[in-house]
This record gives structure tokens, sequence and C-alpha cells, in this order.
């Protein structure tokens, strides 16, 4: 759909996380700003209005300013939690240089970014204490271990006896919370991203960087009042867009007990939208097709698909009540999946679109805070990844005969630069000072977004023609079986020293067994026989490799391509 006159909707604007949770709570102080369970199975729903986490936030302001976390690297590491968010919010408000860590790292590299990012105090989860307790003796610059719940490791502090101190401390005129001048240009976190084509760097973000991204990337999106967190907290999609972003607007924000509880979340909390990455949309669209299938109810779903866009196009909505069964599988109430991270088959989005959940395909990059661009509610182009967030701007770097090269980002939200890594930094930058994302795609005439694919994954070919594996796996994933794939150059087992495109496959394989399909090989190469007759030559896959287990990835479910064994036997 497209409506180039589509208004901006109202945002709240803040400068600094203080003054949001400021705002918020005089703006909402009692509606729910954060809810969860401390047991996936318990019945109640914890609910925390915004006046009440505003005045934690600055109760364990104001009790760590006391022990001296000012101004210090403090790291944090855990889980996605109520005391995870106001950790971050109230570490961003007392001047403190905040260093997300993901739990689930090895020990060693938990300790290469405390050693790396100068790390002097630690807040963690409770879940994860038998890993800390296992490194807190190689990391000797660390003054204090801070635990989220009841700590049993010796010598660790209690976030919740900090909390109250605090309090105590404020009730009797300690007002060292809101004296501080927050300086919003200076360092305020060090994100270390995970890499997926090999180690990761860290990122230096201002509150400015994350104020703005947030602020002028909220004019773009409806946002509705409930949101469910699944995505992991150490990553800026999770920390700025699913924290910062909806906890500004006054959006409740219900936190997920993990992956495997979130069905039954969805029935029980009833979210009106979700922020999700590629991987949980394309998860929940294969939940789709398989309930119908095992119903014998597919054909059936396809053909009142047809009919309701049919109706559309006359101004008759039907789709809260054609699709009413298939919409009770996520609550009943979901209306809109803002998502982020990778490419999304549109196949996906039009069929989210015709059951009446409108899916907005975004741009972001870590670097950039992370959001670049994003569709909106009602105005979109099929393909693209949206117009730039207000303030940002966008150029193609070199673009050749289609207007393809490098895409390249200026504005407030764009980092101050690689820690410690004054190279890395300078080659991020372009001579026009616009950040290289490394990203390839295009612009159209109206400034809308085209991503062709990763720089680093390219194929470049001895005929010195350009192939962009993601192009080839946006293919591949339409082919029905397919859990997950990944193209590369490989050598001819025919041709000795010849590279030719390789697609290896991870397949479904109970659901291909339930459609009567055994031979999976045979299957699979006369399915990329059918995308090779719809390439031009040089794009056509030569290859196709079968394996048994799922792509290794990282924690934000990214496939790590440099894991790949591309060794052809």
């Amino acid at each position: 759909m497209a409506n180039r006159n589509y208004p901006l909707y109202e945002t709240t604007v803040f400068e600094d996380f203080r003054i949001m949770t400021e705002n918020v709570a005089k703006k909402f102080p009692d509606r729910v700003a954060i809810s969860y369970k401390n047991n996936p199975k318990d019945a109640e729903t914890i609910k925390v209005t915004y006046l009440e986490a505003r005045d934690r936030i600055r109760n364990m302001g104001t009790g760590l300013i006391s022990m001296g976390c000012r101004d210090k690297h403090i790291a944090l590491i855990g889980e996605s939690s109520y005391d995870w968010i106001c950790s971050y919010f109230c570490l961003m408000s007392i001047g403190s240089v905040v260093v997300p860590i993901d739990k689930d790292l090895p020990v060693d590299d938990i300790i290469g970014i405390l050693d790396s990012g100068e790390c002097e105090f630690a807040v963690y989860s409770h879940a994860i204490e038998s890993k800390i307790e296992s490194l807190k003796d190689k990391a000797p610059t660390m003054k204090a271990w801070i635990c989220m719940g009841e700590p049993n490791m010796d010598g660790a502090l209690k976030l919740s006896d900090i909390v109250a101190s605090g309090g105590e401390r404020f009730a009797e005129g300690d007002n060292s919370y809101y004296d501080y001048e927050i300086d919003r240009e200076r360092l305020a976190t060090i994100v270390f991203t995970s890499g997926t084509t090999g180690k990761g760097k860290g990122v230096m973000l201002s509150q400015t960087n994350i104020v703005s991204d947030m602020t002028q990337g909220m004019y773009l999106f409806d946002i509705t009042p409930k949101t469910l967190n699944v995505l992991p907290p150490h990553h800026t999609f999770g920390s700025t867009v699913n924290f910062v972003g909806h906890y500004s607007q006054g959006s409740e924000i219900y936190i997920s007990s993990g992956l495997k509880h979130i069905v039954n979340e969805l029935k029980e909390q009833q979210p009106t939208h979700l922020v999700l990455v590629p991987l949980f949309v394309e998860t929940l669209y294969k939940k789709i097709w398989s309930s119908a299938q095992k119903s014998g109810k597919a054909n059936a779903l396809r053909s009142m698909i047809k009919i309701s866009n049919l109706l559309r196009k006359f101004g008759i909505d039907l789709r809260r009540t054609l699709f009413k069964s298939v919409l009770e599988a996520f609550g009943g109430k979901l209306e809109m999946i803002i998502c982020g991270g990778a490419a999304l088959n549109q196949d996906i989005i039009d069929t989210f679109e015709a059951i009446g959940i409108t899916i907005l395909n975004g741009y972001g990059i870590t670097e950039c805070s992370p959001l670049i661009s994003c569709n909106r509610n009602k105005y979109q182009k099929k393909g693209s990844v949206g117009t730039p967030i207000i303030g940002s701007k966008v150029k193609i770097k070199d673009p050749d005969e289609n207007g393809e090269g490098e895409i390249c980002v200026k504005g407030p939200n764009v980092m101050l630069g690689y820690y410690k890594d004054p190279e890395a930094t300078a080659r991020a930058f372009d001579e026009d000072g616009f950040f290289r994302t490394g990203d390839y795609g295009k612009l159209d005439e109206e400034g809308w977004i085209y991503i062709t694919g990763r720089l680093k994954n390219i194929i470049i070919l001895s005929n010195g023609k350009n192939v962009y594996p993601e192009e080839l796996e946006n293919e591949i994933s339409r082919i029905y079986g397919v859990s997950e794939a990944v193209v590369y150059a490989g050598e001819s087992e025919v041709q000795k020293n010849k590279e030719v495109i390789v697609a290896e496959i991870y397949p479904e394989f109970e659901a291909l067994k339930e459609s009567g399909i055994e031979d999976v090989e045979t299957y699979f190469n006369e399915e990329i026989k059918k995308i090779n007759s719809r390439m031009v030559s040089y794009k056509a896959i030569k290859m196709v490799r079968i394996r048994n287990e799922e792509f290794k990835k990282n924690t934000s479910r990214k496939i790590l391509r440099f894991a790949i064994d591309k060794n052809i036997d």
C-alpha cells in the first residue's frame, strides 16, 4: 500500500534517560509499564506502574551513586527482566557507561568483554550466578558484583538492598540522582556486537544517539498499548526499540519467560503488537500453515485469503472475523509486528497482512542505535525496508549501473566510533562523514531503501560478476520444507579449482515426511533447478548440500556464516 501524504504520528520527545522516566511517570503514573511472572506457571502476572518503576530507578541510582558507580564502566549481564530494565535506565541516568553482555557467552568471552570494556562493577542475573562465580577471580579489576536476586556467591551484593538504601537516602534529602547534569553527547554505552562473520567490536553510543533514534524513529510507528518482549536485552534492537521506544511512549511491556513459553504467553497476555527478528516471524508463519495442514484446512485458508483480499479492494475488511481462529493463536488482539535484523520474505509479510496482522519491515544496525528505516502502518512498499527516520540521511556509495552500492548513513543516531579502535572507526566512515553500513542496496526516487545483500557475504565470481547470497536464500526459503538455508561459494566437485555457488539447506524433515517426500536430496535438487530457470546463468546454484542440524547462531538468532564448514568432500 502507498500513501505519500500519510501523516507522522505523535511521539514523546525527551532528551535523556532520566527525563524519559520522569516524563512517563508524570504523564501515566498509574498505567502499567512492565509486567512479568516470577514463574511462568504462576497464575498471577506482576504489574509495575510507571510511577513505581520511576521510584525504583531513582532509588537504585541514589544507592549506586553512594557506592561510587557514577562515571564508571558497569557490566549488565542477564536475561530480560524488570531489574535489567531498571538497571539499564538507572545506570544511564547516573552517568555510568553501561556495557551490556550476552549472558550466554562462554566464560572466557565474558572475561574478555569485562577487560576490553574496562568494567569495574557488574550487575548480574541470579540465573547465571554459577557462571559469574567461575569467572570472578579472573577479573581482578572488578570492585563489586551486584546480584539481581538473592546472592549465594561470597562477597556479592544484593541489588534490592542497594535500592532500599538509596530510597532511605533520598527520603533523608540525598538529591544526588537529580543534581547530576547528564552530558548527552559523551559515551553512555559500549555494545559489543556478536558478529556473524567474525569477532565483534565495541560500538560506542551516546544518550543522544539512542534518544534521537527513538524520538525521531517513533514518528513512523503507531504503537499499540501492549507488547510482549522476546528479544535479548544486550542487543540494541531489544534495549532501544523494545525497551526505550516503548517505555517512552507509555506502552506496556510484558517480559516473556522464554521461547518455550511464547505460545501460551501470546494467548494469555494478548499483546497488540510484537517486536521480532525474522526467524521468530518465520516460525510463527510456519506454525500457521502447519496447523492448517494438520487440521486439513490449508486449502480452505488459501481460499479465504483470496476472498478476503478481493473484498478489501472494495473497502470491505472482514479479516478479524474470517481469520478469528487463526488470530486466537496469537491472543486474538495482535495487530502488528515490527520486524528487523535481517531480510524477511515478502510472501510472509503478505500472508500476515491478509489475515489481519501488519508487518512493518525495517532496517537497522547496532552502529546506528540501531534503527535506520522502517515501513509504516499504512504506507509500505513491497520489498523495501522503508524510509529513513527523521533527521537521518542515507546515500548509496559508488552505485553501479543498477543504482546499487553500499548503503551509508549520517545522522544523530550514528555511533561515536569503536571503543579503543581508531583504525576500525576511520574505516567505518567515508570522506563525507557517512557511516558505511557494509550493506549493499539502492534507493528509489522517493528515498525508499531496498537491501540487496551484505558486503562481507558477497560472492565475486571469476568473471567479475557479483552474486548476493541473500537474494538466492530468499528464493530458497520459499521452497516447501526449507527450515534454513545459506548460500556461499565452494569448489566444484567436477572441475577442481572452479568456484561454484553452493546452497546448504537444513530441511524440515518432519514436514517433508508428512507430505510423503522421502528422498530429500532429490527433492531439493529439483526445486533448485526451478529457481535456476528464473535466474540469470551466472547466479545458478550448482551444488546442494543437505545438513542434519540447524546452523550455529548468535543469541540474536542470526546464522554465523563464518562457522559454516564450506569444505566440499
